[in-house]
């Protein structure tokens, strides 16, 4: 049974295992708990947000091809670095931006304001219902061993993350496989969800100052649906 922690416990507990830093010692990961969300489907303040990522990537698509964006370029070379091919399995990020142009998915609330801000920010980005999550997150190397919950074909499957791949996981098992590739449906995020745990993945170019803004972006987008969201944040590297 998934045990509930304080915003800060969730923080304090996380970690990113030394074999990601060997792999990408420029990796950073930052951590967002936010609570007290009003629950509710898609709407304006989501579908503007959406509009104007689309718009962003278009105009970014006039200048250069979706491979040569920076970060997604980045995140290719850290796919092939544990053994996965970028052509094959895409990153987030690119998976995302390249749905832009013809549309965005419009999902959920919160779903649709995490893509919009991943999306015009150029970051993977992921987010876990806190309600549905067993304990702090922790991303690993996976030995082969690990079970992860997924669907196809609308039914139920249970699969094992390839030996190697960087996988996020909570004490209940995989949350996430391949760093930010495909999320599980045990936590995912719903019309329901009113606490969550946002996963920002950044590899240079990428600055600090980059990272900061967009979860700064993402914050204030979600405190501006009710005066009761309250967010805490960690930033997780090298030197942590």
């Amino acid at each position: 049974m998934a045990t509930k922690r304080t915003a800060q416990e969730i923080l304090q507990a996380a970690r990113v295992a030394p074999e990601i830093f060997t792999l990408r010692p420029d990796y950073r990961a930052l951590l967002m708990v936010v609570e007290g969300i009003p629950p509710g489907p898609s709407n304006t303040t989501s579908e503007t947000m959406l509009q104007e990522a689309e718009h962003h990537i278009k105009t970014l698509l006039t200048k250069s091809p979706i491979t040569s964006f920076p970060h997604i370029a980045a995140w290719r070379e850290a796919y092939k670095g544990f053994g996965a091919k970028p052509q094959k399995t895409r990153n987030s990020l690119e998976a995302l931006t390249r749905r832009a142009e013809g549309g965005l998915p419009r999902v959920n609330q919160l779903t649709d304001i995490y893509n919009a801000i991943s999306v015009k920010h150029q970051i993977p980005l992921g987010g876990e219902d806190l309600d549905k999550y067993d304990g702090a997150p922790f991303l690993i190397r996976a030995t082969g061993t690990e079970s992860f919950q997924t669907f196809s074909g609308g039914e139920p499957l249970v699969e094992n993350a390839a030996p190697g791949e960087p996988v996020w996981c909570d004490e209940s098992g995989v949350t996430c496989r391949r760093w930010n590739w495909r999320q599980g449906p045990r936590t995912a995020l719903t019309d329901e969800t009113t606490r969550v745990l946002f996963i920002l993945d950044a590899l240079k170019p990428l600055s600090n100052e980059g990272l900061l803004e967009a979860a700064d972006e993402l914050a204030a987008a979600l405190k501006g649906l009710s005066p009761d969201v309250r967010t805490a944040q960690r930033i997780i590297d090298a030197s942590s």
